[in-house]
């Protein structure tokens, strides 16, 4: 597929925001801020419109897409039945980072759910995102806006790191408030399945719809023919550093001295001490979530080989943090 060779910069401006929609009506794509990450977004009802989504990404379409709506309206056009549990998800937690598979309509491309017959959908939290999904008037694939594979983006400045030249737009609107991706549930099953965790937690969806277990998933020995959810895929989130993880002070000082501090880049939390290239990591696991790829980026930026990175406790926002860090260094 031939690119567009030169991606234009959109403000966050009435105009800019208009100039957005009307790419996306258009067919073309647009990197957008949600309060998640950026998202690389197209018509979702267009099968055109989401190859050039996969086609940027370098994304297998074995692995399926998250649809954001703006209202009620579009979403009873993507979705073919909604069960009493995500009800009671959406009055809780739409809109925000919360993403539902349901039973898809037909006039969502098979393209956008990997043939599955869920289709992944949220409402996103963002206000700029929300208005241009607004104008533009369509549901707005949107999957992170970066190459396959690599770390989300969190500024439109790292959107055009990987995607310059290959999208035809990126919607400014500055850092993102959540840092990770929206937490991915199956509603339609009992109990709940997670198979993504975000900022809505565990804890948070028991609460308000019943029982919630943890996808597990199978050994891959072989390439998928498609993935039940977005962001199951071992193939996630990495720098081109290699990631180590520790547990504690002791094995994060001991790492980085056998590595070679010149070398080793650290996410550090606040009160911790450590020697080679420091990222200030944050205090709470919320500021640790909001700061996770930037940190990764900023760091790779510096050339290190090595990036060293202390496991968060598995609770709440944690076990999101937990994810991408497996994921980051599973793949390095």
């Amino acid at each position: 597929m031939d690119f567009v060779g030169t991606t234009e910069r959109l403000q966050e401006t009435a105009g800019g925001i208009t100039r957005a929609a009307e790419i996306l009506r258009q067919g073309g794509t647009v990197a957008l801020p949600t309060e998640t990450v950026y998202g690389l977004g197209a018509n979702a009802l267009n099968p055109k419109a989401v190859v050039r989504i996969f086609a940027a990404k370098e994304r297998p379409e074995w692995d399926p897409l998250i649809v954001h709506v703006a209202d009620e309206a579009m979403l009873r056009l993507v979705v073919r039945e909604i069960p009493s549990a995500a009800l009671r998800l959406m009055e809780a937690f739409w809109p925000g980072p919360l993403t539902l598979l349901l039973p898809k309509s037909d006039a969502v491309p098979d393209l956008v759910t990997a043939g599955r017959s869920l289709v992944g959908v949220r409402m996103p939290r963002h206000p700029v995102m929300l208005q241009v999904i607004r104008e533009a008037g369509v549901p707005v694939a949107a999957p992170s806006a970066n190459r396959f594979g690599r770390t989300s983006p969190t500024s439109a400045a790292h959107v055009l790191e990987d995607l310059e030249g290959r999208i035809d737009a990126v919607l400014d609107g500055g850092a993102t408030e959540v840092g990770v991706e929206s937490t991915v549930v199956d509603p339609c099953q009992t109990p709940i399945v997670v198979y993504r965790p975000g900022a809505v937690t565990l804890q948070m969806l028991e609460q308000t719809a019943g029982p919630a277990v943890r996808y597990e998933p199978p050994a891959m020995t072989q390439k998928p023919e498609s993935l039940p959810s977005p962001g199951v895929g071992i193939r996630h989130y990495a720098p081109r550093a290699r990631v180590v993880l520790v547990r504690d002070q002791a094995e994060l000082q001991a790492r980085v001295a056998s590595l070679g501090p010149e070398r080793t880049g650290v996410l550090l939390p606040a009160g911790w001490t450590s020697g080679g290239q420091i990222f200030d990591w944050g205090r709470t696991p919320e500021e640790m979530a909001q700061r996770l790829f930037a940190g990764l980026r900023d760091l790779d930026s510096r050339g290190v080989t090595s990036i060293v990175c202390p496991l968060p406790p598995e609770h709440g926002v944690g076990a999101a943090l937990l994810d991408r860090l497996r994921k980051a260094a599973r793949v390095s």
